[in-house]
């Protein structure tokens, strides 16, 4: 038996990369060495400057491959990695990092200071019956295949291991550091996919972590054959025809339905082996052992899920995994929205679910939808303030999603009935210029509308760049932002001799505990890093739930972050913010902050590729977190 499409060898095993720098070594030291010449010209060799295409264009063209054609930016980004390797004293570590950061391609994929790789999870069926949410069959739930991220994993027939070694060979070529990596999963409800599988998907990308480091190290690493045979899910359709002659069929009992048919196929049989995909605790904690002194370390895990999912032993489930950060569907904080949606929860739910992430340690990732059906803006402009101005709720950061109708969606029902109707582009703007900045100064706003191609959007905005729309009408208004992302330093560096001052920003959540948000800033004002601190009440810490109780009474580090170009590990940094300290400074003022409130434990969640760091700040392991005695010296 057969399932899916059939493929090209070519489509399976993708063409070795054919460039050999050693052909060309002349001709890449005549070109790196002109670049070098041109950013000295101007620009201290401190990474904060690009080099214009214009500029390198010139140089290009002066020296032309084989006589030809022109070198692109990973062709020389992969001759500079040669000739330090061959060549050494040609270009020292300081001049060779500038020549990186110069030709590297979209710097800000890691001025966060942490590489982003996200993979996605395959399809499975999904708890919710969301009016809303895209049914494509050949996806996860909620997501299209036309999506950037969505054909990466189809290519890779969501295979984990692939995806993540594919995302940091892309990182690799093109410049980037990838020795601190921030991994996000996404793929519906996380929550609701089986423990083996998710056991097994993680472990794999720790795998595919563990074993780029080493083939980098090695030399030119390449992507590995797929291991198994494909699933396909691109031969199934996703019946568009079907849903507009009988849009009164739900799309979620279709999906549900046909992928859990197609899954069954996949795993009986002969394909059963072939196709596994289980791993048991054991074999997750080798990988993430590995992970600890790896040369690509995951820094951060985040995975995404539903307010009713989230049990206290969810809460211990996702730790075990290595989560540090979940991303939680709220969508909206009315009841009357929610049913009218068949979101499957209240409000009450979701309440439920901050406080236990929060108490747990986890980072919360707020997903906001306005223009769901049943909704206005006034409506929405009111439900927009109940997340800040309701202690209950207040997420460390915000993904605002504006509802756009997808054909395969049963709001397509209630939208040719007239019961719901997509937002001007002035009404929508006015929900978000309301929106952003009442955004705190401990929050960011990660993103402001998803990134759907206008070709699957039946109504709704296709404004992609809509963000920038509204920050745009702010500044004509004189309205500024307060929200993380407008202050962070990014590239700016800093200047020789300048220390971050550390600001406290103190707020209460719930009724468990306070947050203080511990941040280091420039004298203009700029983000250089952050820590949030949690300080659980002492009723709250002395009713802790059994599977928390390792934290019972301990006071929590849940975020240390410090902004700038990720640095590689070791390495020293010319103006950057990261490696001059900041982290700890924040984290000794939490330490000092948790004493004084009279907590005698400081625990962090921290992920599997910071353990080391933690230990070296004599923190010590337990099953879940790591933790400090506070009555004790200062950090040495």
């Amino acid at each position: 038996m057969r399932l899916g499409p059939e493929l090209s060898s070519q489509a399976l095993h993708p063409p070795v990369y054919a460039f050999e720098p050693a052909q060309h070594e002349e001709t890449l030291t005549a070109i790196l060495t002109e670049i070098l010449e041109e950013i000295e010209t101007d620009v201290a060799i401190d990474g904060t400057v690009e080099l214009p295409e214009r500029r390198l264009d010139r140089i290009l063209r002066r020296h032309p491959k084989d006589g030809r054609g022109l070198y692109s930016r990973s062709e020389l980004i992969r001759g500079l990695r040669y000739l330090r390797r061959e060549r050494t004293g040609l270009l020292p570590a300081r001049r060779a990092a500038a020549l990186r950061r110069a030709l590297r391609k979209k710097p800000v994929r890691s001025l966060s200071g942490v590489a982003v790789v996200t993979v996605l999870t395959r399809p499975h069926p999904c708890p919710g019956r969301c009016v809303f949410c895209p049914n494509d069959v050949r996806m996860p739930k909620s997501y299209l295949s036309d999506e950037p991220g969505s054909q990466r994993a189809a290519y890779h027939d969501f295979e984990p291991y692939r995806q993540t070694f594919a995302r940091l060979l892309a990182l690799h070529h093109t410049g980037h550091c990838w020795d601190k990596v921030e991994l996000i999963v996404l793929g519906g409800t996380w929550s609701s996919y089986p423990e083996p599988y998710q056991r097994w998907f993680l472990s794999r990308c720790f795998d595919a972590l563990n074993d780029f480091g080493v083939a980098a190290g090695a030399g030119e690493p390449e992507l590995p054959a797929p291991q198994r045979p494909r699933l396909g899910f691109e031969g199934l359709e996703e019946d568009r025809d079907r849903q507009r002659e009988d849009p009164g069929v739900p799309g979620e009992s279709r999906y549900n339905t046909r992928v859990v048919r197609y899954l069954r196929r996949a795993f009986d049989g002969e394909l059963q082996d072939a196709h596994r995909e289980t791993a048991s605790w054991d074999a997750l904690a080798v990988a993430q052992r590995r992970n600890e002194t790896a040369v690509a370390r995951c820094v951060g895990l985040v995975l995404e899920t539903r307010p009713d999912c989230v049990t206290w032993d969810e809460t211990v489930r996702l730790r075990r995994l290595g989560a540090t950060r979940i991303q939680l569907g709220v969508q909206s904080l009315s009841d009357p929205v929610l049913e009218a949606n068949r979101r499957g929860h209240d409000v009450a739910t979701t309440r439920r679910a901050f406080a236990r992430l929060r108490r747990a340690g986890f980072k919360i990732v707020a997903h906001w939808m306005p223009n769901l059906l049943g909704s206005s803006p006034e409506r929405d402009r009111e439900d927009f303030d109940r997340l800040f101005g309701d202690p209950a709720f207040r997420p460390d950061e915000l993904k605002i999603y504006p509802c756009s109708l997808v054909d395969s969606a049963e709001l397509m029902v209630h939208w040719k009935s007239g019961a719901w109707r997509p937002y001007t582009e002035s009404e929508l703007l006015e929900v978000l210029v309301h929106a952003l900045p009442r955004v705190p100064a401990y929050c960011r706003v990660t993103r402001v509308v998803r990134d759907i191609p206008g070709t699957d959007i039946v109504a709704g905005n296709r404004t992609t760049n809509f963000r920038q729309v509204v920050e745009e009408e702010l500044v004509h208004r004189g309205v500024a932002l307060q929200e993380i992302r407008s202050r962070e330093i990014r590239d700016r560096g800093l200047t020789d001799g300048e220390v971050p001052r550390i600001e406290e920003i103190g707020y209460r959540v719930g009724k468990e505990a306070r947050e203080v948000f511990l941040q280091g800033v420039t004298g203009e004002g700029r983000l250089v890093g952050f820590l949030r601190l949690s300080l659980p009440d002492p009723t709250a810490a002395a009713s802790a739930p059994e599977p928390l109780a390792e934290i019972a009474g301990s006071a929590m580090i849940r975020e240390v972050h410090v902004y700038g170009e990720a640095m590689a590990l070791g390495s020293e940094a010319a103006s950057g913010p990261q490696h001059r300290g900041l982290g700890r400074r924040l984290i000794e003022r939490a330490a000092h902050h948790a004493a004084t409130e009279g907590f005698q434990d400081l625990a962090v969640i921290s992920s599997v590729g910071t353990r080391e760091y933690y230990r070296r700040l004599e923190f010590r392991d337990e099953p879940l977190y790591q933790h400090l005695e506070l009555n004790r010296e200062p950090l040495s």
